[in-house]
C-alpha cells in the first residue's frame, strides 16, 4: 500500500492510498482523483520521505520524545491540523447538527424567523434570488459548499 501525500490545483492538501504508484498514475490519467475539499482533478505528487516499518522497535526520536496523556493529545490535535482539516472538521459537525430541508429552505428559513416554525439549525438549497430575499427580510443566511466526499459513503 502506498500512501501519497497530494496537492491539488488550488492548493488543498491531502493524503491518497493506493496499491502501487503505477495504480496512482492510472487512476490520475482517468481522472479518478479528486480533492476531497473542491473536486479539482488537477492533482500533484508531493515529494514525501518513505516510512519504513522495522517492526516493534522505536525511531529515536520516538524514543526520546516524553509521552503525552491521551486527553492532551486531543487538546493538541486541532491546532495541529492543517485549516482544510479543520474545515472540513467544521462542515461534519455543520452535517451532523442541522437537518436537511432540502428545496425547502428558504420557506422553512421564513417560518422560524417569523415565529411558525420551532427554531432548529437547518441546511438545504436555495437559489440565488432566495438567498437575496431572505436577506433583505433581516433573516440570516450564508452558504455552505459541501464536498462531494462528505456527501457520499467512505469505504
Amino acid at each position: 500500500m502506498k500512501v501519497l501525500d497530494l496537492r491539488c490545483s488550488h492548493g488543498h492538501g491531502f493524503e491518497g492510498w493506493f496499491a502501487s504508484n503505477e495504480a496512482f498514475e492510472t487512476q490520475l490519467s482517468a481522472g479518478l482523483v479528486e480533492c476531497p475539499v473542491c473536486a479539482d482533478t488537477r492533482i500533484v505528487k508531493l515529494l514525501s520521505a518513505p516510512r519504513l516499518n522495522l517492526g516493534n522497535a522505536k525511531a529515536p526520536a520516538e524514543a526520546a520524545a516524553p509521552s503525552v496523556q491521551a486527553s492532551d493529545a486531543k487538546a493538541q490535535l486541532p491546532a495541529e491540523m492543517s485549516p482544510e482539516a479543520r474545515w472540513m472538521r467544521a462542515v461534519r459537525e455543520v452535517l451532523a447538527k442541522t437537518e436537511d430541508v432540502g428545496e425547502r429552505f428558504a420557506d422553512e428559513a421564513r417560518k422560524m424567523h417569523y415565529g411558525e416554525a420551532e427554531e432548529r439549525g437547518i441546511r438545504g438549497q436555495a437559489t440565488r434570488e432566495q438567498t437575496e430575499a431572505l436577506l433583505e427580510e433581516g433573516i440570516p443566511v450564508m452558504p455552505l459548499p459541501i464536498p462531494a466526499a462528505l456527501k457520499e459513503t467512505l469505504q
